[in-house]
């Protein structure tokens, strides 16, 4: 059983920057980042393998956002740059044994609201 808290939401105006933490319990194959806006399904963001540091980005983010993990404090973190209004949504941290990108993750945080402002 691992349990994930995610940190760092908040409300941002478009091009601003933003940190996302996820602290675990323990240590995961993988971790990785999904989100939710409202009225839409849960999307995929970024993942990230514990052991070789392969990751894994949604077309959508990709060059904006970073995916990084601290082994030393089984913590993973979203870095975010040049938000725009579409990346407003709950975030959600997952953590499972493959590197996917359905929602097939085993573990699930509570989530994060990030909003961005126009």
């Amino acid at each position: 059983q691992v349990q994930l808290v995610e940190s760092g939401g908040g409300l941002v105006q478009s091009g601003d920057s933003l940190r996302l933490s996820c602290a675990a319990s323990g240590r995961t194959h993988v971790l990785a980042w999904f989100r939710q806006a409202p009225g839409k399904e849960r999307e995929f963001v970024a993942a990230v393998n514990w052991s070789d540091n392969r990751m894994l980005y949604a077309d959508s983010v990709a060059g904006r956002f970073l995916i990084s993990i601290d082994r030393a404090v089984n913590t993973g973190h979203l870095l975010m740059t040049n938000l725009q209004p579409e990346d407003a949504a709950v975030y959600y941290c997952a953590a499972g044994g493959q590197l996917v990108e359905r929602p097939l993750y085993d573990y699930w945080g509570p989530g994060t609201r990030v909003t961005v402002s126009a």
